[in-house]
């Protein structure tokens, strides 16, 4: 066995390569993505290293030609989730006595894997199977997922060098223990880092994990999987089943082994998860940890003094990357009536121009959103946008299923500050706007943090430094990510660690070491080297007495 205090590999920030036409990488990106659109793949579920096939199959489709499948997915039940979380408990006594710089190779090893040969695999299945385009593809399923790899290593290493002091005789030392039973990972579609994150972050620390993908994002969560098998993943480790979440995720919640939650999805699901974790808590073995980051009404708040130019874009990016498909996206915004005139016409200008359609056409910023439902819920925000008296349309508004699910990046303004549109997820291409008067800054400050029962992300625009530090303070609870002068999507690994409050989730700061020291449990071991002899202490002796 080798002996030593070893340092990890100094993290950086994967760099994002640009997909330039004549590039390698676009050319390389563009072959994969013509591959993976000419044959239908088949995948199983994993469970203790083994493929698992139940002849249950459903469809992996392209959001944006919906009538074209990629890969046609083995569901399984609740039989297959005792089977995992059998392999993840046998396999966890050998993955937690693995010294952990050994678990932190194999972690590194993916990283390197995937900023290379993996890297279009994944950009590509995202692209196919999510309706990215290239660049947020780039961001997410090849930079985010590495830099959550690399980091994490590092997290994982600062918490090892962690230990208390030690008095006159006693070494005292802390040892970190992965957590006692099975971590159940139930991961969104929206995020392919997320999707590798939440199973891989608890496993670093020696847990075993029954994973859970989102079934809209099952084609490129198969691909984080070989991935990870392929980095020398052992068997039992991470265990993915595929289904329904409301056949799979019960059986789970309720085992006995249950030891954590590792969640992103919505308010309404994780509020029932609880309820139910709730509901049997005299039934585990060890209280689980919950670990959840939900949903949000992420807002833009303008100053009078707000640029125009750098705040239009902010808007149009952070409302409409990704088809506003953001648990940070922007979707409400305050903008004061000075401003107002020349926003609505650049940003009427601007949404015009945006290209929408395939994205493996590059030239596109927009692709559709990810399933029927989403589509039919934002077409009813839109036709309530258009058919009431509260707000009025100013830009988009139209949806087109036909071919793919496309929703038109959609700008409203709300006469009620109040409204549906400025209070509710919509998760989708929709910004609503309410127009503040210009003296009314602070009162509406106030507006917008008792809007929302979210508090995920929000943005202050001020070129007047008073009035910025007024916003982060009457915002401080509004939002656990909160950016001054910059749109409020966007966070990056190791600089701002994501997460936060209220309806929004339990704040563990994923792509920090917070979220890591959720899935130790520490043990203190204090060892003293010459142990009294005696019961009395000296306040007990009789005069003149010495020991």
């Amino acid at each position: 066995m080798s002996c030593g205090h070893f340092k990890v590999p100094i993290p950086k920030n994967e760099p994002v390569k640009d997909y330039a036409p004549g590039s390698p990488e676009r050319s390389e990106l563009q072959e994969t993505i013509a591959r993976m659109r000419s044959a239908t793949r088949e995948i199983p579920m994993v469970i203790g290293g083994r493929e698992v096939r139940t002849g249950t199959l459903a469809d992996c489709r392209e959001p944006h030609d919906h009538a074209h499948v990629i890969g046609r997915f083995h569901q399984g039940s609740a039989a297959h989730v005792a089977d995992a979380i059998a392999a993840a408990q046998k396999a966890k006594p050998e993955w937690a006595a693995m010294p952990w710089e050994a678990r932190a190779a194999i972690f590194l090893r993916a990283a390197d894997l995937l900023a290379t040969r993996y890297r279009p695999i994944l950009n590509g299945a995202t692209i196919v199977g999510q309706s990215k385009n290239v660049m947020q593809a780039e961001i997410d399923s090849a930079c985010e997922l590495i830099d959550f790899l690399r980091y994490n290593v590092g997290y994982m290493s600062e918490i090892m060098r962690n230990q208390p002091e030690s008095g006159a005789g006693v070494w005292n030392r802390l040892d970190y223990r992965p957590l006692e039973g099975f971590v159940l990972a139930i991961t969104p579609f929206n995020f392919t880092a997320i999707a590798g994150n939440l199973p891989s972050a608890p496993a670093m620390l020696g847990n075993t994990v029954v994973w859970k993908p989102a079934s809209t994002a099952v084609y490129s969560a198969h691909f984080v999987m070989q991935l990870l098998m392929e980095a020398g993943l052992p068997d039992g480790v991470i265990n993915m089943v595929l289904g329904s979440g409301r056949e799979v995720g019960p059986s789970a919640l309720v085992h006995p082994d249950l030891a954590g939650v590792h969640f992103t999805g919505s308010t309404g699901v994780f509020r029932q998860m609880w309820r139910l974790l709730g509901d049997n808590i005299a039934d585990y073995r060890t209280y689980p940890r919950i670990v959840g980051e939900t949903g949000g009404k992420d807002f833009v708040f303008a100053h009078p003094s707000a640029d125009i130019d750098s705040l239009a874009t902010a808007l149009v990016r952070g409302a409409f990357e990704y088809q506003g498909q953001k648990c940070s996206a922007a979707s409400r915004a305050y903008i004061p009536d000075n401003l107002w005139p020349r926003l609505r016409e650049r940003l009427g200008d601007e949404i015009a121009t945006i290209p929408m359609g395939d994205p493996a056409d590059f030239g596109n910023l927009m692709g559709a959103v990810i399933d029927r439902a989403s589509f039919d819920k934002l077409a009813a925000a839109q036709r309530e946008a258009r058919e009431s008296a509260d707000y009025e349309v100013i830009a988009g508004g139209e949806s087109d299923p036909s071919k793919g699910y496309f929703v038109a990046p959609t700008l409203v303004k709300s006469a009620d500050p109040k409204s549906r549109l400025m209070s509710e997820e919509l998760f989708g291409p929709l910004l609503t706007v309410y127009v503040y008067p210009e003296r009314d800054f602070l009162k509406t400050l106030r507006l917008c943090d008792e809007t929302s029962p979210y508090g995920l992300t929000g943005a202050i625009f001020s070129r007047d430094r008073q009035a910025a530090v007024i916003a982060t303070e009457e915002l401080r609870h509004a939002a656990g990510n909160f950016y001054i002068n910059d749109k409020p999507t966007g966070a990056v690994v190791g600089q701002q660690p994501f997460g936060g409050g209220r309806a929004s989730g339990t704040n563990d700061k994923a792509g920090g070491i917070w979220n890591m020291l959720r899935w130790v449990s520490p043990r203190t071991i204090k060892e003293t080297f010459v142990p009294p002899t005696d019961y009395r202490y000296p306040h007990m002796w009789a005069q003149g007495e010495r020991r």
